[in-house]
């Protein structure tokens, strides 16, 4: 898939792509010009080593981030252009509102609200953001509920709940603002291995769905059989992208050959 020229909208086939995204924090450049497009209903895996710069697209992506210099489009709508851009393009600030809603992310910690139930820790985005009225909002919730494995804990505060159940609510809250992107960053590196397997079937269930995904994990097997394509990062910039079936067996750079030597060895 080919992203056009930064001076032009990305081509129809791309649902959202990021064009010479560079961000820094301070003097550490931790992208340094990533391109990459993401077709709508495909699922991209992004692996690489600690501190590549992994989730931190995953925050540019979901606008938790500026960035100092790129682009970033969503259904052919530009939503984040770099802070030293000079004569570029403006974000527009509306769409920039709109494309929030429309991108779910769950992170590695579950980030629920400890005072309010599941139900309402779900509800509490629909109600307040895009207004719905309690009735759906909880209709809604509850079928997400029943989607992730988890219609009997609706009254239950996360303190009661393991951490996979946790983080199946985390994703259950995501989809209750009906993202047309969910973007996942190592959701299972916090929960302990018996765990890892609930909220990684979730996941595939999601993927078999058609839902459009950026992941970040270190789950190989997951890589292996969900992924679409798998982009490998490292210091920075995208090293080296493919099919599940190349990156695994023929890796073509050195860097790539030899971050999933080590990490199949320990696994």
């Amino acid at each position: 898939m080919v992203i056009a020229a930064a001076d032009h909208v990305p081509s129809a086939e791309v649902f959202f792509g990021l064009q010479r995204v560079e961000k820094r924090f301070g003097a550490l450049n931790v992208l340094r010009g990533v391109d990459l497009a993401v077709g709508q209903g495909e699922v991209v895996v992004v692996i690489g080593p600690s501190g590549s710069g992994k989730s931190t697209l995953l925050r540019c992506v979901c606008l938790l981030e500026p960035i100092e210099k790129g682009e970033i489009w969503v259904e052919g709508v530009l939503i984040a252009v770099g802070t030293e851009e000079k004569g570029g393009h403006e974000a527009d600030r509306a769409a920039i509102r709109r494309m929030r809603r429309e991108i779910g992310m769950v992170f590695q910690s579950f980030n629920l609200f400890p005072h309010l139930t599941v139900l309402q820790n779900i509800t509490l985005a629909p109600r307040r953001v895009l207004q719905l009225p309690r009735s759906e909002a909880e209709e809604q919730a509850m079928e997400l509920l029943e989607r992730v494995g988890l219609a009997d804990k609706a009254g239950e505060h996360p303190s009661r709940l393991s951490g996979g159940q946790q983080q199946r609510a985390a994703i259950a809250r995501a989809l209750a603002m009906q993202p047309k992107i969910m973007l996942f960053d190592e959701v299972t590196s916090a929960l302990d291995p018996e765990l890892v397997g609930e909220v990684l079937r979730v996941m595939r269930q999601l993927a078999e769905g058609g839902m459009t995904m950026l992941v970040v994990t270190h789950e190989m097997r997951f890589a292996r059989d969900v992924a679409d394509r798998i982009v490998f990062m490292d210091h920075g910039v995208v090293v080296e992208q493919g099919l599940p079936s190349a990156m695994f067996t023929n890796p073509i750079e050195v860097r790539t050959r030899a971050f999933l030597r080590q990490l199949l060895e320990g696994q």
